[in-house]
């Protein structure tokens, strides 16, 4: 019998997370990622509380610790560089319930990869330039290669979807700013407190410095706007001068840092944004992690949301099949997650907008104050992540399931129509 075939757009977390459960299931699974090679650095992303239950099933935990950031914890500076607080990471995983394994995004996307690159069809520097959903399948023309029809396509695109755009319409009817903009490189540092994210604040902005080890550090913006600015988010020149007019004049070391930023080829500037979707499926087209339901950088949670929707979506894929009740099946589960985490932002902390509001974080985080608050916070809830059986998904339509050849999933409002996929 013939796999099922699944199309993955993104090769980030969520894509190459969600093709290894895929392929365990039994489907043929295909990713395709518009950048040529497999993007490596970035910033910092967490894995913790449920990721890390998702981690261990893959057999991947002791990879990410091999790999993790050693962070010690965050202190908090004035413009003379006199340390006025400090959160050592114990006091910062208690906040947040669980172990906190810290890990460069691009060294969790390689592993990822790297566990799924024998199993999974990647094909890099490629694009989609169509495609047009039926009843039972999609038709997709790619930028370079030939066309093909997959059962299923999976946007994993990340905040600024192609396919989401194409499929439910233009992102700001999604895009939820948080009156925030943030910005960070990767580069070799000569300050800064091994092991410790420094960070400097004047009102409504913050810069950081991490040191993880000699040669290796990482630089980072945060800045309040109370309304969105105008740019384009692939004008890396305009999103300079944004970032220098917004900080400039400012003490500590800032000047060095933008000088750092100004020649750095992996700077990178984005609102702070959420995903706040009402589906995130239509017909044979679903999205996971990012592209459905971002919770933006300051929830500290982009990751846990990658991979434990990927894991979800995968896992009802292969109770059900592709079917309704599998990507109902997924939403029902991911949302109460998703809900939580998009409540959960942290730019009080990290970026206090009063100079009243700094000097009460910087009390806050004293040593007696901070053992009272740990104590009455304890530890949240975790949503229960359940242990799917990932049998190969063929064999589902055999044992009388609905699949792919009897279903009739919902109709999308471009069902019989071809849709450009602008990347």
């Amino acid at each position: 019998m013939t796999r099922p075939r699944i199309l993955i757009v993104g090769a980030s977390i969520a894509g190459p997370a969600a093709a290894f459960w895929l392929v365990r299931a039994g489907f043929d699974v295909t990713v395709v990622e518009q950048a040529s090679e497999l993007r490596r650095g970035g910033n910092g992303v967490d894995v913790r509380s449920e990721a890390l239950a998702v981690i261990e099933r893959m057999g991947l935990l002791s990879a990410v610790r091999a790999k993790v950031l050693r962070i010690k914890g965050m202190r908090f500076v004035d413009h003379r560089d006199r340390e006025r607080a400090r959160m050592p990471l114990a006091a910062m995983e208690r906040m947040v319930g669980s172990e906190d394994l810290e890990i460069k995004r691009g060294d969790l996307a390689e592993l990822l990869f790297d566990a799924t690159k024998n199993d999974v069809n990647y094909i890099f520097g490629e694009t989609i330039k169509t495609f047009t959903q039926d009843e039972r399948g999609v038709d997709v023309t790619f930028a370079k290669g030939p066309p093909q029809r997959f059962d299923l396509v999976i946007g994993a695109d990340g905040l600024h979807s192609s396919v989401r755009r194409a499929v439910f319409g233009a992102e700001e009817a999604f895009l939820k700013f948080k009156r925030h903009y943030f910005a960070f490189v990767n580069v070799d540092l000569p300050m800064g407190e091994y092991g410790w994210v420094t960070f400097y604040n004047e009102p409504g902005k913050s810069a950081a410095i991490f040191r993880a080890e000699p040669g290796l550090g990482q630089i980072n913006f945060m800045f309040r706007s109370d309304t969105p600015l105008s740019y384009h988010y692939r004008d890396v020149e305009k999103q300079r001068a944004m970032l220098r007019e917004a900080f400039t004049g400012l003490g500590w070391h800032v000047p060095a840092l933008l000088e750092k930023t100004d020649s750095s080829p992996n700077f990178y500037l984005d609102a702070l944004a959420q995903v706040q979707m009402p589906s995130w499926s239509s017909g044979r087209v679903v999205l996971v992690g990012d592209a459905a339901y971002c919770a933006s950088p300051a929830s500290g949670a982009g990751a846990l949301l990658a991979l434990t929707g990927a894991y979800r979506l995968a896992g009802e894929l292969a109770t059900h099949g592709i079917s309704s009740a599998a990507l109902s099946g997924y939403e029902a589960a991911q949302r109460p997650l998703v809900a939580q985490k998009q409540r959960q932002l942290f730019t009080g902390l990290s970026t206090p907008r009063t100079r009243l509001g700094i000097i009460t974080r910087n009390w806050l985080l004293s040593p007696p104050l901070r053992a009272v608050i740990s104590r009455m916070q304890g530890k949240e809830t975790p949503a229960n992540i359940h242990e799917y059986c990932f049998r190969p998904a063929v064999s589902l339509q055999a044992e009388g399931a609905t699949g792919l050849a009897t279903e009739r999933l919902p109709s999308s409002p471009f069902a019989r129509e071809g849709r450009g996929v602008e990347r």
